[in-house]
């Protein structure tokens, strides 16, 4: 399905994340962001996303205790940068598919 975000249509699934990675910039992800309740996005925030997308585009399988581990940010971080579904929430801002564990 297609939807505008950000002055930009873009393929979506039906939880509204891209289904296309090639769509995504960062004026998409700072609107999903609003989206989310996480505004504005940070400096901190913009390493988590730029990491899930290389993670993302080499195969990995992401996970939060993955992510904590990586030295991009600790568990604790992550879930003060994304609360309330911290690797749900940054994917869909970062333009990649939910990851499989996530709810």
């Amino acid at each position: 399905m297609n939807r505008t975000i950000a002055g930009t249509e873009v393929d979506v699934n039906e939880e509204g994340y891209l289904t296309n990675m090639s769509q995504w910039n960062e004026q998409i992800a700072a609107a999903m962001a609003t989206e989310e309740g996480i505004t504005p996005l940070t400096e901190a925030h913009l390493k988590v996303i730029q990491f899930l997308r290389e993670q993302q585009s080499e195969g990995v399988a992401l996970t939060i205790r993955g992510l904590g581990k990586s030295g991009v940010v600790t568990t604790k971080e992550l879930y003060d940068l994304f609360p309330g579904g911290p690797l749900k929430k940054a994917s869909k801002i970062a333009g990649i598919p939910k990851p499989v564990g996530c709810i």
